[in-house]
């Protein structure tokens, strides 16, 4: 049995490039659509980082923003096609980082507010903002169906309260330092073929693996 559970895995290697073919195409869209949307309205971005009293307050945030804006634009494109993966891995992942830190850390790891979750109870960390969820949520239905067209503004789905926590940049920081680490996976990017075309070709009866592109 063990014998035959080692060819299994042996045989599964042979399939190690799908799952971060998988990551990438997952991770691609989301960085791309960020990245449109600061450069889509970059001045606001610029005073966003910048405002010390309704933004983050960093510092130089015009190269701030910029570094963002390219860094998830550029990158998002690159990861779709698995060019460069490690390196624009690198920025995409301390802007996961400075996401964290200075615009969800301070609402704790949800980011839609679920008082049920026992993230939000007071198990791991009491979220007042996402304890009070349910409280608005009820507020809200009650005037859409007494005023509005409840039907169909929730024929979508169902409505609910943003809590805006780290929850989906610690995500997407996960994933990318996966990448990071692995890169972007054999036969389905274009770092394998650019290896494979300008690498030196091992010896035949060599056994050493080589690290995954």
């Amino acid at each position: 049995m063990i014998k035959i559970y080692q060819q299994f895995v042996a045989r599964l290697q042979l399939a190690n490039g799908i799952p971060l073919f998988l990551l990438r195409l997952y991770l691609a869209p989301v960085m791309i659509q960020a990245g449109w949307n600061k450069a889509s309205s970059f001045d606001s971005i610029v005073d966003w980082f910048g405002n010390e009293d309704y933004g983050l307050g960093l510092p130089i945030p015009f190269v701030m923003a910029f570094f963002a804006t390219a860094a998830e634009l550029v990158g998002g494109v690159l990861l779709l096609f698995g060019a460069l993966t490690r390196l624009v891995s690198i920025p995409l992942t301390i802007t996961m980082v400075v996401a964290m830190v200075s615009v969800h850390a301070d609402n704790g790891w949800l980011a839609i507010a679920d008082a049920s979750s026992w993230l939000a109870d007071g198990t791991i960390v009491l979220n007042e903002s996402v304890m009070a969820a349910p409280e608005k949520l009820s507020a809200a239905k009650s005037l859409l169906q007494n005023h509005g067209h409840y039907e169909w503004l929730t024929s979508s789905g169902n409505f609910v309260v943003l809590n805006n926590g780290i929850e989906f940049a610690a995500t997407y920081f996960v994933m990318l330092l996966v990448l990071f680490v692995y890169g972007g996976g054999r036969f389905l990017s274009v770092d394998y073929y650019f290896k494979q075309f300008f690498a030196p070709k091992m010896p035949s009866h060599s056994t050493s693996n080589t690290a995954l592109d």
